[in-house]
């Protein structure tokens, strides 16, 4: 006998509830941030559009859980090959769209416009399904993680090379999430990291050489059994903690900027911090219980900058409040 979708933990009724009921309260925000007291806005009806897409969802679900599980595993390379190329092809005749004109990752057909990484997520979680399901025992060691590694690298790179630094990041939550749901131990996904840590560390060398020195602990603790591995983790970190300084120097001005806003907004109020500031502005007026659906006053005075994508999230902090905006996060967890 086949197995399908509709069999596996991922097809309960009790998920397939909760995310019809983030849909449609997603949906509603939408709506919400459509709601403004300022003339000549373009995002009013585009809560329509989102209901359009469920609807088709919704059509399509049946279908899809009686899918086999076997001809999701057939499909994988495929699918994944497909993205693959799509990213690639972005890099010479892909475009901008929206608020990311200098980003070409959008692929025009005809009046349509459509965005490769969206798709390449999915086809990368089929592909991670299809490597971690293959494994036998949970991987111990880093190098265990090559091959999942390599499946999120490639289109990583090409979604970088767009350039769409954000997206690409994305690509490594994914599979953070991927491996840990496969078992591997929270202390692998630490090593895995470690480099990254010891980069942004490097801002103060006593916080660094601390975090060097309980790494070497750590590693010696419980990376016996493995010491080259454990020795080439260390190696990558001081040289992530070396190299900081002359790939900061490195950077454009408006990329340092970036990084530095992220920090502390209040450097550049009235530029790059602007957005930011504004969206904890939304979030903190809304107090403990909120303003009420549609009655964000960030938000209906535009204030809010893109307040039905970036910061739809604002527009649920001002209008349900802490606890809202916290009952929202625990659905998603």
């Amino acid at each position: 006998m086949k197995r399908t979708v509709r069999q596996l933990p991922l097809g309960d009724l009790q998920l397939f509830i909760l995310v019809v009921a983030l849909t449609f309260f997603g949906i509603a925000m939408v709506y919400s941030a459509g709601v403004l007291d300022v003339p000549g806005t373009i995002v009013t009806g585009l809560w329509r559009q989102q209901l359009l897409w469920f609807t088709l969802a919704m059509i399509a679900t049946p279908f899809i859980l009686k899918i086999p599980v076997i001809w999701m595993e057939w499909a994988a390379i495929p699918v994944y090959s497909f993205a693959c190329i799509l990213l690639l092809l972005t890099l010479f005749v892909g475009t901008g769209a929206g608020t990311a004109e200098s980003v070409s990752g959008w692929l025009a057909v005809g009046p349509v416009r459509i965005q490769p990484s969206e798709f390449a997520k999915i086809a990368v979680i089929l592909m991670l399904a299809r490597v971690l399901g293959g494994w036998r025992e949970s991987p111990q060691t880093i190098w265990a993680l090559w091959k999942p590694i390599g499946v999120v690298l490639l289109p990583m790179a090409l979604v970088m090379a767009q350039p769409d630094l954000g997206t690409a990041l994305v690509f490594s939550s994914i599979l953070l999430a991927c491996l840990f749901w496969a078992g591997t131990p929270l202390a692998t996904l630490f090593f895995l990291i470690s480099p990254v840590i010891g980069l942004f560390l490097s801002i103060n060398v006593w916080l660094w050489g601390a975090y060097i020195v309980i790494l070497a602990l750590a590693l010696g603790y419980l990376y016996k059994p493995y010491l080259s591995e454990g020795v080439t983790i260390m190696v990558m970190n001081v040289v992530a903690g070396t190299v900081a300084l002359p790939l900061w120097n490195k950077l454009e001005t408006y990329q340092k900027n970036r990084f530095l806003v992220f920090l502390d907004p209040s450097i550049d109020p009235r530029g790059a911090g602007y957005n930011l500031i504004q969206s904890r502005v939304a979030i903190g007026s809304g107090g403990w219980y909120g303003k009420g659906f549609t009655e964000g006053t960030q938000k209906r005075l535009a204030f809010l900058p893109e307040q039905h994508t970036d910061f739809i999230f604002a527009v649920v902090g001002e209008e349900w409040g802490f606890i809202g905006a916290g009952l929202v996060l625990v659905a998603f967890a």
